[in-house]
């Protein structure tokens, strides 16, 4: 029983302490810096292993859940707003580069040998985010091409402003609206689906008409302990699709590829 009112505890610290960064950051530039630390701190939180066994005894609780809920909505404002942050201080040249960005950075080069993803590649990521570390990172280290859907307009915008600051901005382009992609998704080869979208299946039942047969998607989510922040998916969601998960424990997300063809998920997981 007292593993449970720690859960509790730990979960509503660090949604108050969040909130009320959220905030400060509001009223001064400065308090950044504290709200980086705090996510950093969740996010060691999420990849610890004791943690997990915690959450697998207690995190089916009703009242647990519902407190697992709001700290995944808190965190994500927080990582937006860290986001557009470190944007802003990239594009001045003042370097920042949080655990989280870091730890996504190196997560996003270890999978890409799963993708069989090549300079031909035709990419649409979904919910890109203000940095868009992960396609920068796909169109670096491939040279496929990348466009990128993002719903928050002041997203777009500066990952607009990143790409040109980094001469990627002909590889990696911008869009606001699904719609605007549709021309873009009958061609592509590879679809990511950042875990900080929420309407996965939605999207999985947009995709199964207008998707090219052959084409994969990646879809990133979190479940247990990781759906503090990132929106969770269970593999019955995934109606029609062959979907193969690529768990790590010490990551904190999860990713999975899904294809109409299974032959075709072989052949890349086993690459």
């Amino acid at each position: 029983m007292k593993g449970k009112y720690a859960l509790m505890l730990a979960l509503q610290t660090y949604n108050y302490e969040l909130t009320l960064l959220n905030n400060y950051v509001q009223q001064c530039s400065e308090c950044f810096e504290l709200l980086q630390a705090k996510l950093d701190a969740l996010c060691r939180y999420i990849v610890y292993e004791g943690n997990h066994s915690i959450w697998d005894e207690w995190g089916h609780l009703q009242e647990i859940d519902a407190l697992g809920n709001q700290l995944r909505i808190t965190s994500n404002q927080a990582l937006c707003s860290l986001e557009k942050f470190q944007c802003q201080r990239l594009l001045e040249q003042q370097d920042s580069m949080s655990e989280y960005l870091a730890r996504l950075s190196a997560e996003v080069k270890q999978e890409i040998p799963k993708f069989h993803l090549q300079s031909n590649s035709r990419i649409l990521f979904i919910g890109s985010g203000a940095l868009p570390i992960s396609p920068l990172i796909l169109c670096r280290e491939t040279g496929a091409e990348v466009l990128c859907v993002d719903i928050d307009r002041e997203a777009v915008y500066f990952g607009t402003r990143i790409a040109e600051s980094l001469g990627m901005h002909k590889k990696v382009r911008f869009i606001g609206t699904y719609e605007e992609g549709l021309d873009y998704i009958r061609q592509a080869t590879h679809i990511f689906i950042a875990s900080l979208v929420e309407g996965k299946v939605e999207l999985l039942e947009m995709l199964k008409s207008e998707l090219p047969g052959d084409a994969i998607v990646v879809l990133r989510y979190g479940n247990g302990l990781k759906s503090l922040f990132n929106y969770p998916f269970e593999q019955n969601m995934a109606t029609g699709w062959k979907m193969t998960p690529l768990i790590r424990q010490d990551s904190f997300y999860d990713t999975a590829i899904l294809t109409f063809r299974s032959s075709l998920v072989e052949e890349v997981y086993d690459r």
